[in-house]
């Protein structure tokens, strides 16, 4: 399999999926404003050949569909994503075998942990160049700046690398960086977050921490950093898993850190515990400008790349997004672990106007009365990505949670708002989210839409309208004689409904 940026690239050429892009362009705004109209339209991957300022090309957008996200994860189609969730649900959660055929299977993924172990490479493609002291100058990198309010250039795809002083856990995550100078550039992470245990580790032992910044690695390895599940294997190990085979490792030129083997470039420097500056504000996920924090400072010394590397980049903002796609491929991952964890869960979705996270629609096989906020609750609790999550639309299974029109109808004939919406006040909120009344503490909501059955109500629900079987079974028979067969049905455009989808 391929397991570099490069082959990713080809692929999406060979595929149809790429644009070169010759002309000169300006990564301050207009590399963002191009590859925006591209996410909005589902367009292809773009690889801009010519950069102002830059001799480095610039790789953007190739995750823009769900699609493309799925090829990265050497799937086909979305569904192929839920058996692998169905393997990480059996990791995180193992059960005693009852069968010989259930032995069997976990003996299989074991098998697959085992393939997914990192290996190591001594002579790395990423340090065919290296570039230090003097000569160090991260104005040559292709930073680009999305939108016109942000506080300057940023790196957003990069692998942030960093272990614990004591244990020598690795983590790797994905965060922003701010240019700060020529060698400098501050990390925007959160408290809870892998790198910044680990700065205040190396603060606790009077250590500066080790950090290191892989650009342009393979899109699986950026899929396996970005999925929060909760199941003790590295990053490392979980990309290995999700590729089917190990990935290389390298270690750095300065630096005891290891980084994948094919990565564009690599960036190697210290963080000095309490060293810090002023960051952002910039664009984020929620279609806002956040604000400005004082966040640690990377003090980078070495640079090494490939030759002619290639800088892989996105931004955030309001969907759709790259981010976004990420989101619903990690969604199908997710549905296995989640249906082990809620039994009665039969499908969730996390829609990408949603923020991908902020509103979840969910499918249950309703048994008994009051299941419906049962499975809300549970939900909430179930894993901690979502612990944001501000609605939570509880529907029958035979409502496509998938198709707005039929959760808005399901909403519209089911719910009494006096009797199936609940709210749960001061409750952990996302700092971003600028809705709540106080920064950090908010409520959520949780809608019952689906059929009541009593004691939820005291009267009979009427029977839903379905067509005749035999009548519809002869209209299939007969639709050719209709002249009806050059019609399509299947795929309908939204705004012959009224609605004004561009």
């Amino acid at each position: 399999m391929a397991r570099d940026l490069r082959a990713f690239i080809q692929l999406l050429e060979e595929r149809g999926q790429l644009r070169r892009i010759t002309a000169l362009v300006d990564p301050d705004l207009e590399i963002a404003e191009i590859s925006n109209r591209m996410l909005q339209a589902g367009g292809p991957g773009l690889l801009f050949e010519n950069v102002k300022g830059s001799s480095f090309p610039v790789a953007i957008n190739l995750m823009g569909t769900e699609e493309r996200v799925c090829w990265a994860m050497n799937m086909e189609h979305p569904q192929e994503l839920e058996t692998l969730g169905k393997k990480l649900g059996m990791l995180q959660q193992p059960k005693p075998p009852k069968k010989i055929s259930q032995a069997v299977e976990f003996g299989k993924i074991l098998f697959d942990v085992v393939k997914a172990k990192p290996g190591r490479d001594f002579f790395p493609a990423c340090q065919q160049v290296v570039v230090e002291g003097d000569a160090l100058d991260l104005n040559k990198l292709p930073l680009i700046r999305p939108y016109p309010g942000d506080a300057g250039k940023i790196i957003t795809l990069g692998l942030v690398i960093t272990k614990d002083c004591e244990t020598g856990t690795p983590n790797v995550g994905v965060y922003r960086l701010q240019l700060q100078s020529r060698t400098t550039m501050s990390v925007h992470w959160l408290s809870v977050r892998g790198g910044a245990r680990h700065l205040r580790k190396a603060a606790q032992n009077g250590k500066k921490l080790e950090i290191a910044i892989a650009l342009g690695v393979d899109p699986l390895i950026i899929m396996a950093a970005a999925t929060p599940i909760p199941v003790d294997l590295s990053e490392w190990l979980f990309a290995g898993l999700y590729g089917g085979s190990g990935v290389q490792l390298a270690k750095c030129k300065t630096l005891d850190l290891q980084v994948p083997a094919d990565s564009e470039f690599v960036l190697e420097g210290t963080i000095t515990p309490g060293e810090v500056l002023p960051d952002g504000p910039f664009g984020d996920h929620m279609g806002y400008y956040g604000g400005v924090e004082d966040s640690p400072v990377i003090h980078f010394h070495c640079m090494t790349h490939r030759q002619n590397p290639i800088y892989l980049t996105t931004f955030s903002g309001r969907p759709p997004k790259e981010e976004a796609m990420m989101a619903i491929a990690l969604n199908r991952i997710y549905t296995p672990i989640l249906r082990q964890q809620v039994s009665e869960i039969v499908d969730f979705f996390l829609p990408m106007e949603a923020l991908s996270y902020k509103a979840a629609i969910i499918s249950i096989d309703k048994a008994y009365p009051g299941q419906a906020r049962r499975a809300a609750l549970a939900f909430w609790s179930a894993l901690p990505q979502f612990t944001y999550t501000k609605f939570v639309i509880v529907v029958d299974k035979d409502i496509n949670i998938r198709d707005p029109r039929q959760v808005v109808w399901a909403i519209s004939s089911k719910v009494d708002p006096t009797r199936d919406v609940f709210i749960l006040p001061n409750t952990p909120f996302d700092s971003l989210d600028f809705a709540s009344e106080k920064i950090g503490l908010g409520g959520r909501m949780g809608i019952d839409a689906t059929t009541k059955i009593p004691p939820e109500t005291e009267h009979e629900w009427g029977a839903p309208l379905e067509s005749d079987a035999d009548v519809a079974a002869m209209v299939d028979r007969r639709w050719v004689e209709y002249g009806l067969e050059d019609l399509e049905l299947g795929d309908v455009n939204p705004n012959l409904f009224g609605y004004d989808m561009r």
